[in-house]
């Protein structure tokens, strides 16, 4: 390619995305909020979740600050400074794609709890349009942070004969932009996690198993903290997550197109990636308008797996003339041939790999399939039986993911080498903004029924957003799959990268420290996800112990005559993830990096395959397990029969349930989707380390 022009549909694309999101917010906000009471029940939960946010990102702009000074001086002589603020400019998307997210999700819920009151349709439109909000704002923000940082870099490179050592020096740049993402995305998850998993926890033993009070009942004092949590773990964090996700994804097919686009071919092979996650965002801005129910028998689960599966069906269709257009008939990479057709067929071989992604976590996390049946049978036992069977079915959750990346990443390796794994990842991830909405759809149902159960609402308004809510629950959990899916190939495809760029032709694991640094890989997923589950757990004793205070001290509070001291327990939760998030933070960044500078650059390749391997079966293993005891739960409180039996909410089963629940919930919410981030933020730090190795 001759000219700038080609690439100014990324950036273009970008800004369009953000208009969309702009213009769906003033949709959200012109809906009705309910009265006062609703008014200022939301504007309590949105007050403590801006408070955290404000407290937790003061925190992280220390770690940006000094880690920014870091890598210009390390950098210095070869264009430090751009690398440095491409950090700081991911840093700050990041950390806005949080914010913007949570803020639509605090304006939307009470509307949305205002439009159930009137029918389903109406509070389904209000919920998914919030959603499509986040969705469309962070895939919007990261083509227009990409595409502009590509632009500015290689914009003296567009000439017939391309230097190499140029174009890797522009990937390094855009490693520094990912990099920033999956930093402020580490802290968010894990600080986020523990915060609405502390609560969350806390509400559940105290008001649910030992007060016998419904969800988010206004006399227990951690309902306020419990809502708050919903914003900054599962949409301010998730934010943050899925934006370094889909950088970090697209990033290792652009490194690996480094050696095809300096093979005379042009920039195409580094484009094509931005370019396929352009189209993934135009189809699914174009199909969101169309996600609809229209009456209260509608199944609003089939509904968002239509919207999903259709913006997939639209990608892999405007796929095709892109890869022909940017790509020669035939190219050749580590000596492997193959054609821009095959490229082609990896990309439909990512987009499926995730669409059958989404199906097997809905298979085993949604009520009425044998593994949550499992959990809900063995639940009648007693609440050791229930948390047995929930951890079997989280392990037994592991083995067809697993063997279906191997499928996906053989088969993909075989069309088109490694080139062809990165660009299956960055078909998988084309379309997250219509991924991302469906996701950040369920918090704000999820809220939208703390509400309507805290203003007290008639029931049926509560009936409308568990609806909701339950699909919700399972689109959550699908999402995560989708994040984890994507990480193990982009992982793999950074590894690949870090290879061809260390010249090293593999990993002898012959070599007892190459051994050791495979074994020490695998560990540190487990060390994380104990650090982080740890948090969580001391979190939510601290927040038993102030509820457990409250309804001994205060004479009425369990009557319903006075109110709790709610801000007491969201100062709980905002303290312990603030303290807590530091030590797994820190672990995930020295260990590479001690490694590599020690041990030297092969070893420090044999722990990053640890990390990958232990990281993606750990990330499975615990959003799945999480998931599945979530939905069994939520299935005695509709009523469930057993055997011949009706169990509901109350039963002894049914406490059985909430304590697998609470188990789960730092599996799902906190430990399980950092291990994504932990395995993408090791293999950046790897590449950038790389030339400081021994």
């Amino acid at each position: 390619m001759s000219s700038l022009i080609y690439l100014i549909p990324i950036p273009t694309v970008g800004l369009l995305a953000l208009v969309y999101a702009a213009w769906s917010y003033t949709w959200v906000l012109k809906r009705d909020a309910g009265n006062t009471k609703m008014v200022g029940t939301a504007t309590s939960i949105a007050q403590g979740a801006y408070a955290f946010l404000k407290a937790e990102y003061a925190g992280i702009a220390w770690f940006v600050v000094a880690s920014t000074l870091l890598l210009y001086y390390l950098d210095v002589h070869n264009g430090g400074a751009l690398m440095a603020f491409a950090f700081v400019l991911g840093a700050s998307f990041s950390a806005f794609s949080g914010f913007f997210g949570m803020q639509i999700a605090t304006q939307a819920n009470v509307r949305t709890a205002q439009a159930a009151r009137k029918d389903l349709a109406g509070a389904f439109h209000v919920a998914f349009s919030g959603g499509t909000v986040m969705g469309a704002g962070v895939a919007g923000l990261v083509l227009l942070g990409l595409g502009l940082l590509f632009i500015s870099c290689v914009s003296q490179l567009t000439t017939p004969i391309i230097d190499q050592m140029a174009l890797k020096r522009t990937v390094s740049v855009l490693t520094g932009f990912s990099l920033g993402a999956e930093s402020v995305a580490l802290f968010a998850r894990v600080a986020g996690g523990i915060y609405t998993k502390a609560a969350d926890v806390g509400a559940d033993i105290v008001g649910k198993l030992e007060a016998s009070m419904p969800e988010d009942d206004p006399r227990n004092p951690a309902t306020i903290a419990d809502n708050v949590g919903d914003n900054v773990g599962d949409v301010a964090g998730m934010g943050a997550d899925l934006f370094g996700s889909y950088v970090a994804t697209i990033l290792s097919a652009m490194l690996l197109g480094v050696k095809l686009s300096g093979e005379g071919i042009g920039l195409g092979p580094m484009l094509l990636p931005l370019f396929i996650g352009s189209m993934g965002t135009l189809c699914s801005l174009l199909l969101a308008n169309y996600v609809r129910i229209y009456r209260d028998t509608d199944d609003v689960q089939a509904v968002l797996n239509s919207g999903n599966n259709m913006a997939i069906l639209l990608t892999s269709l405007g796929a095709y003339p892109l890869v022909h257009w940017l790509l020669p008939a035939n190219m050749t990479m580590g000596g492997v041939a193959f054609s821009s057709q095959s490229v082609y067929y990896t990309i439909l071989m990512g987009l499926a790999v995730g669409a059958l992604m989404n199906l097997i976590v809905s298979y085993f996390t949604t009520a009425g399939y044998w593994p949550v049946n499992t959990i809900i049978r063995q639940s009648i036992t007693g609440h050791g039986t229930n948390i047995i069977a929930g951890l079997s079915v989280g392990m037994l959750s592991t083995v067809l993911p697993m063997l279906l990346f191997a499928a996906g990443i053989y088969y993909a390796f075989m069309l088109a080498n490694f080139y062809g794994v990165a660009m299956a990842a960055a078909g998988m991830v084309a379309t997250t903004a219509m991924q991302l909405a469906i996701d950040a759809f369920g918090p704000i149902a999820d809220n939208a029924g703390g509400i309507a159960e805290l203003c007290g609402l008639d029931r049926v308004v509560r009936q409308r957003t568990d609806r909701l809510d339950t699909a919700g629950n399972t689109t959550a959990a699908t999402g995560k799959g989708f994040a984890i899916a994507s990480a193990a190939l982009a992982s793999l495809s950074l590894f690949a990268a870090f290879v061809d760029s260390a010249g090293i032709a593999g990993i002898n694991v012959c070599k007892a420290p190459v051994l050791a640094g495979l074994f020490i890989g695998g560990m540190v997923p487990f060390l994380f996800s104990a650090l982080v589950i740890g948090s969580v757990g001391r979190a939510a004793r601290a927040m038993v112990q102030e509820v457990r205070r409250q309804f001994s001290d205060i004479p009425g509070l369990r009557q319903g005559k006075v109110k709790p001291d709610y801000e007491r327990c969201v100062t709980i939760s905002t303290q312990a993830a603030l303290r807590e998030m530091i030590l797994p933070a820190v672990i995930a960044f020295l260990v590479p990096i001690c490694i590599g500078l020690r041990l030297g650059t092969e070893v420090l390749g044999a722990y990053l395959v640890g990390v990958t391997i232990s990281g993606v079966l750990m990330a499975l293993f615990q959003s799945n397990a999480g998931g599945a005891w979530d939905n069994a739960k939520k299935a005695f409180e509709r009523g469930v029969v057993v055997q011949g039996r009706i169990f509901q909410k109350g039963s002894e089963a049914h406490k059985a349930s909430i304590s697998g629940d609470t188990v789960g919930d730092p599996f799902k919410d906190t430990s399980g989707p950092s291990m994504n981030i932990l395995i993408k933020i090791t293999a950046i730090i790897a590449l950038i380390i790389l030339p400081f190795c021994r």
